[in-house]
């Protein structure tokens, strides 16, 4: 009994030295497109024209490179979908279990997160990811890029959540990403803003409402679809 509790004590001493042996990451350089540990967002065509904070986002290794799901069976590296990234937000990997064993886990859901999957480093995570997600369809209303984003999370078990799911993953960059610069804001927003003032143009007032409407739409689909019929992230 004492070997054992010994032995218990030992490898949770392994899994908390694991834990923190975390190598500093580089500094953001927008210019050549690195974002280590970070979440990435560029705007969608047509889609983002129409409904401006919806777009396509991805997640980035520990040294900068943007991993995304942007088809059918196929996830880019060093390959961002539709241009450089307009928003980013990096985050902490001190939030993150990385559990060596069972005995090493830090969150509060082992057996469920060793059931999803889990991963002893942050690229380890994502490398798993990539693997399962190089086998699905896409579909942009059910298996997307946000579902490989929170396909990562949850692996991560980021924040100790393991309900990463669409809605959510857009909401964290909607509401805490950051801007690169001052031309992204413009090259996100300038497509809607031309389309809004020609279709006022041409049909009137009732036009901005139609693309209210399909904003709304849109996220009511997402929202039900995750909480209310089933996960839809989960493809």
């Amino acid at each position: 009994m004492e070997l054992n509790t010994s032995y218990d004590i030992e490898l949770s001493r392994i899994g908390e030295r694991t834990q923190h042996e975390l190598w500093p990451l580089d500094q953001i350089d927008p210019t050549n497109a690195k974002f280590p540990c970070c979440l990435v967002w560029n705007p969608f065509p047509v889609v983002s024209w129409l409904a401006p904070f919806f777009g396509h986002v991805g997640i980035c290794r520990e040294d900068g490179v943007v991993i995304d799901f942007s088809g059918s069976h196929e996830v880019h590296v060093d390959n961002f979908a539709f241009g450089s990234v307009a928003r980013y937000l990096q985050l902490d990997r001190e939030q993150c279990c990385f559990p060596p064993n069972l005995s090493g886990h830090k969150c509060k859901q082992r057996y469920r997160h060793v059931d999803y999957g889990t991963a002893i480093t942050w690229d380890d995570a994502l490398q798993a990811s990539l693997r399962d997600y190089e086998t699905k369809t896409h579909n942009i209303f059910t298996c997307n890029c946000h579902s490989f984003v929170a396909n990562c999370l949850n692996r991560l078990c980021y924040g100790g959540s393991m309900d990463w799911n669409i809605v959510n993953v857009a909401a964290l960059i909607i509401f805490k990403g950051q801007w690169v610069g001052f031309w992204a804001i413009v090259r996100s927003f300038m497509p809607f803003v031309v389309v809004a003032f020609l279709g006022v143009v041409m049909v009137g007032w009732p036009f901005l409402l139609g693309l209210l409407s399909v904003s709304l739409l849109l996220l009511l689909w997402f929202v039900v679809g995750t909480y209310l019929v089933g996960n839809i992230s989960q493809c």
